[in-house]
């Protein structure tokens, strides 16, 4: 069905499907075509028909999440159907298989025929959260370690992987475990670092690349980090996945020091691993954000501490560009696509502004849940890396719409008074995050400011990243806890009458 406007084609394809990082690629592509000035191509799941509606397209009603949805808006200029062809040839080239002798190896269409294919190493899940669990489970019953990066598996799933893990002696990463290095190979999203005496427990990803870059910034490198997924220190789960690392990272020679990350852990489940590494020979830094014994504020807090116990110099951390004055407004808005920075964020906010409203859709308590728009009369705090919003599409760091979308109603918001984000890079994120972000905050007329979470050796080229961040009028910090406290200063007085 097709759907036409003065200058809008909206068409919907059913029974065609691509995977949503292809789809991501294919709307960078169609919206450089000449006589385009918006383009999305997407399958139509909730989200993203949501996602379409705010950009001003009218999807059809009898749109499914088995149709393609192609929408385009024109420019003057633009002629339609140069545009069609444009995108039919951008499709079907994303569509062609790499050319091959008969000598190539079909890939393994199951877990069951690549572990027969590959006998060692750690195996990578990366599937919908629903069909996750099966060829988990395949893996870890032939004694594999296995990392999940699946999102939206059931805790009861999770529980019953890491209780046969523990049977056959693997360690189960994950679910939902975005980075993890092995070997010096990172996996998932993970930073560019080199080797080095720290050992990394996470039950975070941006966590642990906040504490990669941070200590690749200090000069200190990282022997692994094994991601646990961000349910391990939970009641329900106990901290299974992460007493099995601790002990993995306590028999490795290289290591000299550990560092366990998390969100807010369980208390009973951080006592319990307090007395876990308390039977350890290698030292364990607690970076356990919400949690008073922790012994560390923040991330940064908690890399300043390790970096004293390995007797090495904790350095400034750069800041770069300078956030015009806050002029108006009242509220602070964060957008993120790490949850762990998000939770970081507003942990801070809670302390500087105890009396200020919050609202999160990974809220602390009931009374911060916010709203289905995401939006609220209250400094607001959105993880758009959370499960519900990764639904038929790709994770914020790979496909930036839907912030980018948000970012465009809070910068027109008469009530924003500061926009904070995060930007992280890595093997695995947007290749050029800057080039769809810096325009966008060009044309934001109040204070911003960015954590930009990357090392000198990230495929994205974090000087030419920053440079970017900072011509478009950001102040960009390597700090995420540094950039969050900047942004509640920039406040000023506008939030003395919500305290």
């Amino acid at each position: 069905m097709t759907v036409l406007g003065a200058r809008e084609h909206v068409e919907l394809r059913s029974g065609a499907y691509a995977d949503s990082v292809t789809l991501l690629d294919v709307s960078r592509r169609a919206q450089q075509l000449p006589g385009v000035a918006a383009a999305q191509v997407a399958m139509a799941t909730p989200l993203n028909v949501e996602v379409l509606a705010s950009m001003g397209f009218q999807v059809p009603v009898e749109a499914t999440p088995n149709d393609m949805v192609l929408a385009v808006r024109l420019t003057d200029e633009g002629e339609l159907a140069a545009v069609l062809d444009g995108i039919a040839g951008i499709l079907a080239a994303a569509a062609r298989r790499p050319e091959g002798g008969a000598a190539e190896v079909a890939p393994a269409r199951t877990t069951a025929s690549a572990l027969r294919q590959a006998p060692d190493g750690v195996v990578l899940v990366s599937v919908p959260g629903e069909h996750a669990f099966v060829e988990a489970m395949d893996a870890v019953d032939a004694g594999r370690d296995v990392m999940v990066f699946s999102d939206n598996v059931t805790v009861a799933e999770e529980i019953a992987l890491k209780r046969a893990a523990a049977r056959t002696g693997s360690l189960m990463m994950g679910p939902d475990c975005g980075t993890a290095v092995v070997d010096g190979i990172g996996l998932g999203f993970a930073n560019v670092v080199p080797p080095g005496p720290v050992g990394i427990v996470a039950a975070s990803g941006t966590g642990t690349q906040q504490l990669l870059t941070l200590l690749d910034h200090a000069g200190v490198g990282v022997t692994a980090a094994l991601g646990v997924g961000g349910r391990d220190l939970s009641a329900e789960v106990g901290g299974l996945s992460t007493r099995v690392a601790l002990q993995r990272l306590d028999a490795d020679p290289r290591v000299e020091l550990v560092v366990l990350v998390s969100k807010p852990p369980a208390a009973e489940v951080a006592d319990a691993l307090r007395e876990t590494a308390g039977g350890l020979r290698t030292p364990v830094q607690f970076a356990l954000l919400g949690e008073p014994a922790a012994g560390a504020s923040d991330l940064t807090t908690a890399v300043e501490a390790v970096l004293r116990a390995l007797g090495r110099e904790v350095p400034t951390w750069p800041v770069h560009g300078t956030a015009r004055p806050a002029s108006g407004g009242r509220w602070l808005r964060g957008l993120f696509a790490g949850g762990t920075l998000c939770d970081e964020a507003m942990l801070i906010a809670r302390g500087v502004e105890p009396h200020a409203p919050i609202r999160s859709n990974i809220p602390f308590t009931p009374e911060e849940a916010i709203g289905p728009d995401l939006t609220a009369a209250a400094h607001t705090f959105v993880d758009f890396g959370d499960d519900a919003l990764t639904v038929g599409r790709a994770h914020p760091m790979i496909d930036p719409t839907l912030r980018l979308e948000h970012l465009r109603r809070a910068a027109t918001d008469p009530e924003t008074a500061v926009l904070l984000l995060d930007v992280v890079l890595g093997h695995g994120a947007d290749p050029d995050p800057a080039a769809t972000l810096a325009p966008a905050l060009a044309q934001v007329d109040r204070p911003v400011v960015v954590s930009l979470v990357g090392s000198a050796g990230d495929p994205q080229d974090l000087d030419r990243q920053r440079a970017a961040l900072v011509e478009a009028g950001a102040e960009v910090h390597l700090s995420n806890a540094a950039a969050t406290r900047r942004a509640i200063d920039l406040l000023g007085d506008t939030t003395e009458d919500v305290r």
